[in-house]
This record gives C-alpha cells, structure tokens and sequence, in this order.
C-alpha cells in the first residue's frame, strides 16, 4: 500500500473519530450541565477587554479573578465602595462554583460595608445587595450548596431580625414594606398565589418567584408545618430558606455534608424561638410604623421544631437539649405573665418531666422541679429577667405583666392591677438605665415610651383580646366611654385614652 493511500485512510479515519469525539462531547456537556458542573458562566456587563480575556484566557480566569480581589481590597481599604457590586459580581462569575467566593462578598457587602455608612437607607441598601447576590445568582448556580442556604437564612435571622446594628429597625420596616406588596396586611391566601387568577393576584405571585425567588408551594408547606407565621417578618424568611436546604439535602445526599445540616436546622428553631417572643406585627396607623408582639399561639410548633431537630441530629442532640430547655423556660414564663394560667401550668409540667434534674432557675441548683410551685417559678424569672439585658424579653414581660393587670382590674382586683403596674415601670426603669448610658445603644435597643406599652397593651385588649362584657367593665373602671360600635381589629389605631396614667376608678 502506497503512502498516500495510507494518509488517505488516516486521514478518513481521523474525520471519523473527531466526529465521533463531538458526538460524545456534546453528551458529556448535556450531562454537565443536568449535573451543575460546567465551571463557566457567561460574564454578561463586563467591560469588553475583561470578556475578551476570560474567552480567550479560559483556564487563567483564576489569576483575572485575583486581579478583581486586589482591585477590591484596595478600593473598600480606600472607603471608595461603589464598585463593589460590580466587581462581586465579576468576581463571583469567574469563580461560579467556589462557595466561599460568594459567601465573602455577600457577607463583605451586608456587614462589613454596610456599617461604614451612619444613615439607615444606605446601610439598607447594601444589606440588601449582599441578600441578592446569595439568593439570585449565587444559588442559581449552586442550588445544592447548604452553606449558601445557611447564609442566607442567616442574613434574615440576624443581620435584619436581631438588634446588634443600629439600623436593625429600619431593616424590619423596609421588609416589611416589600412582604406587604406581596402579602398586604392579611394572612397569605397560598391558592391565590400559587394559582392565581385576576391580574392583581397575577402580579403579586409574579413578585414573589420572580424578585424574591419564592416558591409559594413550598412557602405554603412551610406555613403548615412552622405556622402560622408573620410572612412580613425576616424570621420567617430565615426559616423558609433553611428549610429550602434540608429540602435540598434530602434530594441529594450523596452530595452533602452531614455535618453542615444542624447549621441549617440550628437556624429554623432559633428563629422559631424568636417568633415565639415576638412574632406577631401590629401596624401602629398612627405613628406609620409597626409593633412587635409574642405570639404564643404558635408554642407548639416552635416546640415541635426543637424535638424534631433532637431526633434527626443525635450527634448535637445534647446541644439542642439545652437550647430547648432555655425555650421551655421562656414559654412557661411568657405565658404566666400573659395570664394564660391552664397554658402556663401544661407547659410547666412538660418542662419538669423532660428536664427532671435540670434546676428551673439558673444559678439555683436547689430549684429542680418538684420543688417549686409555677407562681415561685414564675417570681424567681422575673427576678431573672429584669437583670437580663435582652430587649424583646424585657418589653413582652413589662407587657404581659401589664396584661395580666388590665385583666384583673376587670374583674375587681385593684390592688394587683396597681401592683403589677408598678412592678412593670420598675422594669422598665431599671431595663432603660441600663441601655442609656450612650446615645448608639439607647437608639438601638431602647424601648418606647411606657406610656405607649401601655396604651397598646390597652388598645389590644378592648379591641378584640378580652371578651366584651370584660371589655366594658375594663371601661368603666378606667372612666372611659362605652363602646359605641362593634370592636374594632387590633390592628387599628392605638386607644388614645387612659395613656399616661390609668388608675382604677374610685
């Protein structure tokens, strides 16, 4: 055989095998791609030299991307921030799947930079940056990353629901401002946004799954098994995208670390504990603003939480044993103090046969169950949360403290009312002497004025939360006027009368 009929035949046969390559190749890509491995992504907004490098550079995108990091070191170490969205972007884009990249920058933009700037909006505004470049990129190309759930649940459980930054308020309100679009002032209709059908209901559903990247099926399942919760509130976005990534988890398993699920389930029954404290919104029409409340409604799906979180972590049971405990231990007291007694006396038996040899009160071993009664119990926390600087304890007991007094003012028990009014100013005094000894931290986590606690515990109770025949004699106790129509919500306007200082009627 000749030479050039072999270079023929080679030739031929070097055709046929690059075909056959393409052919393979292009099933390898599909496979990648259904698998989330393909390593590039499109740098869409680049200048076009940086496109034209990561094209033609390809596998030097690394030494593009270190470039882009000193460029960011450099700028925010010079307070020159506005380019940082951009070049997290870029950055975050050249290293697609690295997990840590994304984290850095979001958490760079939500805390680290937010907290240079004094006014609110602007710290708003890259809490929220930091918010959007986790949830609508950094898991859209990495929907099965446990980390990047637990991160952004944490941005909502802390960042915005927590009270360590100045502005945390503000955060709360602008939330609420951009839940309310989606959800008004109602409890979610899930049918309606999971199949809606006139146009308003169209838009709003269009909202939610397409700006805020929910899925209301899922937020409905959520709702069932947490609820109800305060879509308004970032708490229950923290557990929505949590429970997103167990969801994910369980989907996946060979492909996750075991050991990142309590991060994820630590997140849940926190902020299931918080909605418990303060977990219900009430719009103050008056002052444009909203109120929190403890929403004791909800105690045994936040306790369901905790159990569930024991049975499938037995590595970090004894962990959230204790954190159980801690909760328990706030239920019993919230609801004591609300003067939910039947509530509050099941509760208690339930703490003392799950903790037998665990002291009621902290520091006080001689406080083990059975040897206390729940109004000793009860006495001893007060003692403990008054030296506690924690702001939403402090504000729900000088509430239900308040509470329980209205109500036994109702009902003829003066002298109690007056007590437990005094014994709520005492906190309230003792809790704000504490928090003001600077401007930052008084603003931060001071409390309103005991004047207003008390008008919205009072407005609270004669518009819908006492019956209306105690509501009256509450009326007439305090000289104010019958009703004159219906109850009204409790979601209207404070009750302007008997602000400064009700006392029982002579």
């Amino acid at each position: 055989m000749s030479s050039k009929v072999k270079k023929i035949i080679l030739g031929i046969l070097a055709v046929l095998l690059l075909v056959g390559v393409s052919q393979i190749q292009n099933s390898l890509n599909r496979d990648r791609d259904a698998l989330g491995l393909n390593a590039y992504t499109e740098l869409k907004g680049a200048p076009p030299v940086l496109a034209l490098t990561t094209v033609a550079l390809g596998g030097f995108r690394g030494l593009i991307s270190n470039v882009l990091w000193i460029r960011a070191n450099d700028m925010q170490d010079d307070g020159k921030y506005f380019e940082m969205v951009q070049l997290a972007d870029w950055i975050t884009k050249l290293e697609p799947h690295f997990t840590q990249v994304w984290l850095v920058q979001a958490w760079n933009m939500a805390y680290n930079i937010s907290v240079k700037f004094t006014d609110a909006k602007d710290r708003w505004r890259w809490v929220q940056r930091g918010i959007e470049l986790l949830r609508d990129d950094g898991l859209r190309y990495n929907p099965h990353e446990l980390l990047m759930y637990r991160e952004l649940a944490w941005f909502f459980q802390h960042k915005m629901g927590q009270n360590l930054d100045d502005a945390h308020m503000y955060y709360k309100q602008m939330w609420a401002n951009e839940m309310y679009k989606v959800f008004g002032v109602q409890r979610p209709n899930w049918d309606e946004l999971i199949d809606p059908k006139t146009p308003e209901q169209k838009e709003r559903s269009r909202l939610l799954q397409e700006k805020f990247k929910m899925d209301p099926k899922f937020m409905k399942e959520v709702d069932e098994k947490y609820g109800p919760l305060e879509w308004r509130m970032p708490e229950a976005s923290a557990i929505y995208w949590a429970a997103q990534g167990l969801d994910h988890a369980k989907k996946n398993e060979k492909r996750i670390s075991q050991d990142d699920l309590i991060t994820l389930r630590r997140v849940i029954y926190q902020s299931m504990q918080m909605t418990f404290q303060r977990g219900r919104m009430i719009p103050n029409l008056a002052d444009k603003q909203f109120e929190y409340a403890p929403n004791l409604d909800i105690i045994p799906h936040v306790n369901g939480a905790y159990e569930q979180a024991e049975q499938e972590d037995e590595k970090n049971r004894d962990h959230i044993m204790t954190a159980h405990r801690n909760l328990l231990r706030d239920v019993v007291f919230f609801l004591y103090t609300y003067n939910r007694q039947a509530d509050a006396a099941k509760w208690f038996k339930y703490m003392c046969d799950k903790f037998p040899n665990k002291p009621l009160l902290d520091g006080k071993p001689g406080s083990l169950p059975g040897t206390l009664s729940l109004e000793d119990y009860a006495l001893g926390r007060i003692q403990e949360e008054v030296d506690d600087p924690g702001m939403d304890k402090v504000k729900a007991v000088i509430q239900g403290l308040l509470r329980t007094g209205y109500s036994s003012l109702a009902i003829g028990e003066d002298d109690r009312f007056v007590g437990l009014r005094a014994m709520a100013l005492k906190i309230y005094d003792r809790y704000q002497a504490k928090v003001s000894h600077d401007a930052k931290t008084m603003q931060r986590v001071g409390l309103s004025p005991f004047a207003d606690l008390q008008k919205d515990v009072l407005n609270r109770l004669l518009n819908g939360e006492m019956s209306p025949e105690l509501a009256n004699q509450l009326r007439t106790k305090l000289n104010l006027p019958a009703a004159a129509e219906p109850a009204k919500p409790a979601t209207e306007a404070p009750v302007e009368a008997a602000a400064q200082s009700p006392a029982p009627a002579k």
